[in-house]
């Protein structure tokens, strides 16, 4: 580390500019440039699966002595299948039509001049994220297919995984001639050091933050740089009434329970009433390990539901907790979503195509799902490789990031020496 890590920001500065000079050269690089180096970065990871895995051992450790939550240490643990899911991921992404240079839209003025609007790289982009040391890889990877820099800022929890992947990364594109500064990882823990990068408008030209209610807030307060924010993940299932019970049992089950610390999982079940005597009690049989808060009716309906205050409907359990409220059809249930949702992904689960598209309509979220588990929920499963995260807002992109949402596009303008009267 160079000394200037003493000063955060100075050393933010450095980076960036780094970055800036790496991007560009990265620009002019074609699809197969970028595609072999990708290669050789996965198997770089694939190589120094011992020491990443080693690093991960450390943070771990620390995690845990520190006493984090199940659900914390899940997100932070790699394992050899991860590993090996992670260098996957990379390789699909080489493997993805490029979005660079693509032409989306052409158009020939009535004086001659023929308008282009073509895809282009960010060009600098910082990644503020939570301790989950996939996404220092899935970032890295997506961010230089689409031809942007990437600057990773981890948790600092999670910080010596980030270093490792980072490291062989690296590594492999550097050995196939690509400029290595187009992913770099800050190694200070500083906290200010975030302060800065959402700062450094002079290099860094979008900031994607990925985590809690608290960097959301920080980011909101302090960010001088555009910013495509990731909010927390309050997100419902609605089991309507027209709803094939086995069905509901198994999406819901799924949908909260199959990884309960991901941005996906289903941490609000909202219920008609006219089907809960015959889906709550079966539901609660099938997920004996999970914890369901619920109104006074839902209470009513299966003792085994514990009573609901007010703000188990907004929060985001990341545990073997599920909220639950009743309802009387789909526009109480389209109000209550509206009213608690963080707008992640929300869901509803019937047979009767009406009400689903009434609730598919109705809800504003960045993904709405019908007969489908939250879970899904991902860029990976939407067929994008991997992603960035998910996009909660309404500008830039929305829903999951990924090669195309981290594009922006300028217009090439052909004439034949027209001058405007």
């Amino acid at each position: 580390m160079n000394s200037l890590t003493n000063d955060s920001k100075d050393y933010i500065h450095m980076l960036a500019k780094r970055a800036s000079g790496a991007a560009r050269k990265l620009a002019v690089l074609d699809t197969a440039q970028k595609n072999k180096g990708l290669r050789a970065a996965a198997a770089a990871i694939r190589t120094d699966r011992e020491t990443i895995l080693a690093a991960n051992r450390d943070d771990l450790g620390e995690a845990r002595a520190a006493g984090r939550p199940a659900a914390f240490i899940d997100r932070l643990e790699l394992n050899p299948e991860r590993l090996e899911a992670m260098a996957a991921a990379i390789e699909a992404i080489a493997d993805l039509p490029d979005p660079v240079g693509r032409e989306l839209a052409r158009f020939e003025r009535p004086n001659g001049l023929v308008v282009e609007r073509v895809a282009v790289p960010i060009g600098v982009i910082g990644m503020v994220f939570e301790s989950r040391p996939n996404v220092a890889a899935d970032a890295s990877a997506l961010c230089l297919k689409a031809g942007n820099a990437v600057i990773l800022r981890s948790g600092s929890e999670g910080l010596q995984s980030a270093r490792a992947i980072v490291a062989a990364f690296r590594r492999g594109i550097a050995g196939e001639g690509l400029p290595e500064d187009v992913v770099q990882v800050v190694e200070t823990r500083d906290r200010s050091a975030v302060t800065h990068l959402l700062k450094c408008a002079d290099y860094v030209d979008l900031v994607i933050p990925r985590g809690g209610k608290g960097l959301v807030k920080l980011v909101t307060e302090q960010a001088e740089v555009p910013t495509l924010q990731h909010l927390d993940g309050n997100c419902h299932t609605y089991i309507h009434s027209g709803a094939d019970i086995d069905k509901a049992i198994d999406v819901v089950r799924n949908a909260k329970l199959r990884r309960t610390g991901i941005c996906g999982a289903t941490e609000s079940l909202v219920v008609d009433r006219e089907i809960a005597p015959q889906l709550l009690p079966r539901l609660l049989d099938a997920m004996p390990d999970c914890e369901f808060r619920g109104d006074g009716l839902a209470v009513a309906t299966d003792k085994r539901i514990k009573q609901a205050d007010e703000a188990d409907y907004g929060t985001e359990y990341l545990d073997a907790i599920l909220s639950v409220k009743l309802v009387n059809g789909v526009s109480n249930a389209i109000s209550f979503v509206g009213q608690h949702s963080s707008g992640h992904t929300d869901a509803i689960i019937t047979e009767n195509q009406e009400a689903a598209e009434r609730f598919m309509d109705g809800v504003d979220s960045a993904i709405v799902m019908h007969n489908a588990s939250t879970q899904f929920a991902d860029g990976g499963e939407f067929g994008m490789g991997a992603e960035i995260g998910i996009a909660t807002g309404k500008m830039h992109a929305r829903g999951p990031v990924g090669l195309e949402q981290l594009t922006t596009f300028k217009y090439k303008v052909r004439g034949e020496g027209q001058t405007r009267p």
